[in-house]
């Protein structure tokens, strides 16, 4: 795990879903990962729809301005540039690691991925994160299949505005039905919270699609 992510959707037409694929394994993740900064890589696949998520781990948000990206991005292949025009449901943030608890070192290859969006006011944000941080997780993380949970302050991001990001790491999908979850979800702290009007989070459940790509900047 680096410092930063960047956490990127994309969905492609079913006609073209197989190339897709090859492209982003053979091709968009590799180059990457032989950039400096770049830790490592993982694809998701959500469980909504047909879409698909890389999160890109890097040691931090410099690594997007390296001579070797900046080639990346402004020199693409034809490949990359047909697959960028065709696809949609693009969505590209980027974010800093405020949080991390985890409960072991393989965790962030958990099969499932539980993604959590708020865009807190700033003035309400210092609440926010010490509920999340000193409440809500600690609960969280008593259910056995709750791995881990790293939280993010959103820096850039298209097309949603959000400022935080929570990534939840879970061995099963059955941990959101846990008792542990319920219990987390009750509190007099939340409730309080989310009596506030910008307190309405935005969901998303993703499966793990592929093994994880390891980047130069891996400290192994």
């Amino acid at each position: 795990m680096g410092k930063a992510i960047l956490f990127s959707e994309m969905t492609p037409d079913a006609s073209f879903e197989s190339d897709f694929h090859h492209w982003y394994d053979t091709e968009h993740i590799p180059i990457r990962m032989k950039c400096d900064g770049f830790v490592s890589g993982q694809r998701y696949r959500s469980d909504a729809g047909p879409g698909f998520l890389a999160v890109y781990d890097m040691t931090d948000l410099s690594a997007l301005k390296t001579p070797d990206y900046t080639k990346i991005k402004t020199q693409p292949s034809e490949q990359t540039r047909w697959m960028l025009d065709n696809v949609r449901g693009f969505t590209r943030y980027l974010g800093n690691e405020i949080h991390r608890n985890t409960k072991d070192a393989g965790a962030i290859d958990a099969p499932i991925l539980y993604a959590v969006w708020f865009n807190v006011p700033q003035d309400r944000a210092s609440e926010f994160n010490d509920w999340y941080e000193s409440e809500h997780i600690p609960l969280l993380m008593k259910a056995q299949d709750w791995r881990m949970v790293r939280r993010f302050r959103i820096v850039d991001g298209e097309p949603g505005t959000w400022s935080h990001l929570a990534l939840h790491y879970l061995a099963s999908i059955a941990a959101l039905q846990s008792p542990e979850r319920e219990v987390a979800r009750k509190t007099a702290w939340r409730d309080k919270l989310a009596a506030e009007s910008w307190f309405k989070g935005n969901y998303s459940i993703f499966e793990r699609h592929g093994d994880r790509h390891i980047g130069i900047s891996a400290v192994i």
